[in-house]
Parts: C-alpha cells; structure tokens; sequence
C-alpha cells in the first residue's frame, strides 16, 4: 500500500521515460532532470511511450519503492505538457489515472482545498489537466 497523507505530493513526469530504468535511473531522473529530492517521501510518477506502463517511485523513510503497472489492454491517458519537466496532481487523479479513467473527461467539482505552504514558493498543489 502507498502512503498518502496531505503533505505527500504527487509528481508526473512528462514525456516518456526508459521502463527499462530502476532504482537508480529513475532516481537520476527525479534528482536531475526535475531537481528534487527523491528521498523526500513524494511520489513520482513516470509512463512509457506507448502508454502501457507506469512506474511510481516512492522513498519510504528506509528505502525506495518502485511500484508498477502494466495494461494487458488499452493505453493510459496521459495528456501533460512535456514542454514541463513535470507537473503535480492530485492524490484522487493519481488514483482515477490508475483505475483507468481519463482525466480529460472526468469533472472535477470545485470545492475547498487548504492551500499547500509550498505554493508560496512556486511549486503550485495541483496543475489542472483541463487547461
């Protein structure tokens, strides 16, 4: 089970990524390319060209995970901005891109979310996939 809490961000990696890479190469990716701190208990989420598979690598506090998911059938929706090293969902986007819905159907309500302190620096919550 992935640990999600409200401090747990979500990171998509846009663009492809190598589904051959592990621990270290999608370590690489997240330090390098998107400068963030891979050991900081986020998620990162990383998908393949053909929109097959996705791999989340998660820092649980003694150790890396990497988590998979390969479709036998049907492509994920994955419709980021790849001009962007990276965008941030939402842990119920996270969840529906999983479960197969796309996201550029789904409507999401408008209601109250407290604001995450991190905004103040530039990094925003969410980046809305309707944009």
């Amino acid at each position: 089970m992935i640990p999600l809490s409200p401090a747990t961000r979500v990171f998509v990696v846009t663009g492809s990524t190598d589904m051959r890479k592990g621990f270290d190469g999608l370590y690489g990716i997240v330090a390098r390319r998107l400068g963030l701190d891979p050991t900081s208990g986020h998620l990162f989420v990383f998908c393949n060209a053909a929109r097959t598979r996705i791999k989340v690598l998660l820092w649980d506090g003694s150790g890396l995970w990497i988590c998979t998911k390969r479709l036998e059938q049907g492509r994920f929706r994955w419709d980021w901005d790849a001009s962007q090293p990276s965008a941030t969902i939402p842990h119920e986007q996270l969840a529906m891109l999983l479960g197969g819905i796309d996201l550029k159907q789904a409507q999401p309500r408008r209601w109250y979310r407290k604001s995450n302190s991190r905004e103040a620096d530039g990094c925003p919550d969410k980046v809305s996939m309707a944009s």
